[in-house]
């Protein structure tokens, strides 16, 4: 494993797509997690969890559960909806402080950015930004 990002399952994902030599197959697994994605419900999809500087619409929410986080969220890009969804399998359970401490190094670790555009590797650290942001929001109340 080259890049720990403070979570064993998103470096899971990690590794999955850096062993990946092919972008092409990269590209795929987004997609395959975007499908996967269960869909957020248009009147939970508000200004208030809206992920701000992404080209596409993007929607993430958090709720604290006993401590832990998990997430819901929704985009209408498919490779966004994607990247949402590696992000959301790779921080849910995880403490408000670990998500807190996720290093966005593992972006590069991915070598997802062959394969995306500047406005979109920039919007899946805007994505990771307010999942963060959101955590500790709640870690606070």
């Amino acid at each position: 494993m080259a890049t720990s990002s403070g979570s064993d399952a998103l470096d899971r994902m990690v590794d999955k797509l850096a062993g990946t030599p092919d972008p092409k197959r990269r590209y795929e697994y987004v997609l395959w997690l975007a499908k996967k994605l269960k869909p957020l419900p248009i009147e939970q999809q508000t200004e208030a969890i809206k992920v701000k500087g992404c080209v596409s619409q993007v929607f993430v929410q958090g709720v604290l559960d006993q401590g832990v986080m998990h997430w819901q969220g929704d985009s209408d890009a498919l490779i966004t909806k994607g990247l949402l969804a590696l992000l959301i399998q790779g921080l849910d359970g995880l403490t408000p402080e670990q998500v807190q401490a996720v290093d966005p190094a593992f972006i590069a670790a991915t070598g997802l950015q062959a394969s995306l555009t500047p406005s979109r590797a920039n919007g899946f650290l805007n994505i990771l930004r307010t999942m963060q942001s959101q955590a500790k929001h709640l870690a606070n109340e």
